[in-house]
C-alpha cells in the first residue's frame, strides 16, 4: 500500500468545545467512564459498561436523576471494527449506585 493511500485528504474532523457547567464543584460529584445503555426495564436508570470489548468487565448502574453532567470521549473499537461511544458521567456524591460483575459459574481445572 502507498504512502498516498494513507495521505488522502480525508473529510474535517469536528472537535466539540467543552463546556463547564455553571455552579458545579469537584467536591461535589465523582467521574465514571464507560459505555451508556438503556437500562432494560427501568427507564429512571441508565447503565455503564467499563471497558465494554473486555472478557472481564463489569458495569454501573446510576439513578438519572443523580447525573450531574455527560462528557464525550472518544469512541473505540474493536478488531472487527465494531465501534462503541463512550461517556464520562459525573456523578453526584452520596448517591446509591450499583457495580456489577458478572461472571459465569463453572469449575476450575487445575492446571
Amino acid at each position: 500500500m502507498s504512502i498516498g493511500h494513507f495521505l488522502e485528504l480525508k473529510e474535517r474532523l469536528e472537535i466539540q468545545k467543552y463546556v463547564k457547567p455553571i455552579n458545579v464543584s469537584r467536591e461535589d460529584m465523582v467521574s465514571f467512564s464507560g459505555s451508556p445503555r438503556k437500562h432494560p426495564y427501568d427507564p429512571s436508570r441508565v447503565i455503564i459498561i467499563a471497558d465494554p470489548f473486555s472478557e472481564n468487565t463489569f458495569y454501573y448502574e446510576f439513578n438519572i436523576d443523580d447525573i450531574v453532567f455527560v462528557e464525550d470521549l472518544s469512541s473505540i473499537s474493536n478488531l472487527e471494527g465494531e465501534t462503541v461511544s463512550m461517556v464520562r458521567v459525573w456523578i453526584r456524591k452520596k448517591s446509591i449506585a450499583l457495580r456489577s460483575i458478572p461472571f459465569v459459574v463453572d469449575t476450575v481445572t487445575r492446571v
